[in-house]
């Protein structure tokens, strides 16, 4: 299997790490361009008004500035801003005392660096997923379209419209904190799924569904939305990688 290539992202989607969990060896690219309204600097959290994006102030980035290069800036208190948002959002979910504590260095500390800040995050989060992976990072930019690689860099997106082809996440629905009164959201940053779900997290992540070859053959003419409708109302109960 070829090794996997992605972005950094700050406390990533849910999609992010059942890619990790599908890959053998994860590149992180560390020399691409910063890309804006992206995973890169922020992520989505439920809250009692819905979906909201926290994000991470950078420095003025020119067109030669690389990801691991970005500062982060502090022209506001912005970390205690993230930390009151969760804390109002997910306070009184199942495991957030949990977990807190053990976060609350991301919300104290001013990293110099966004590529730093979010590898931090990163090695915590596997850590509480209890997720072991080879995690590299990349020596030099990798060009899209290397054969080498499976490029997920723009496979995870905010925007729909900027999705690019590449991972193949289907949500397993859970209680989210505010289920009374929305609907099931898929791929939030993982503190959705750690806040709500605990230590079954990790294993909800590394879940695999076995699926009959009749199932396959019947699931092969439909597009991912599609297949998630499908599963929901066939009661399907996982989620696949």
């Amino acid at each position: 299997m070829n090794p996997f290539l992605l972005t950094t992202a700050y406390f990533p989607p849910i999609a992010y790490f059942s890619c990790l969990k599908k890959a053998e060896v994860t590149y992180i690219e560390q020399y691409e361009n910063f890309g804006k309204q992206s995973y890169r600097n922020r992520c989505e959290i439920m809250t009692a008004n819905g979906v909201i994006a926290l994000t991470v102030p950078v420095a003025k980035a020119n067109s030669k500035t690389l990801i691991k290069d970005l500062k982060i800036v502090y022209p506001t208190p912005w970390q205690k801003l993230h930390f009151r948002g969760i804390e109002s959002a997910y306070k009184n979910s199942p495991y957030y005392e949990y977990y807190i504590d053990d976060l609350m260095p991301f919300f104290e500390k001013q990293e110099t660096y966004l590529f730093d800040h979010n590898l931090a995050i990163l090695t915590t989060i596997l850590d509480f997923l209890k997720l072991k992976r080879d995690i590299r990072l990349t020596t030099d930019y990798i060009a899209i379209g290397d054969i080498n690689y499976r490029d997920l860099r723009n496979a995870i997106h905010p925007k729909v419209s900027h999705r690019q082809p590449g991972c193949d996440y289907i949500p397993k629905p859970y209680r989210q904190t505010f289920s009374d009164r929305f609907p099931f959201t898929p791929n939030l940053s993982i503190l959705d799924l750690l806040f709500c779900c605990g230590p079954e997290a990790g294993e909800m992540i590394r879940k695999k569904r076995v699926v009959r070859v009749t199932e396959l053959k019947e699931l092969q003419s439909y597009r991912v939305t599609e297949l998630e409708e499908l599963y929901e109302l066939k009661g399907f109960d996982f989620m696949a990688f």
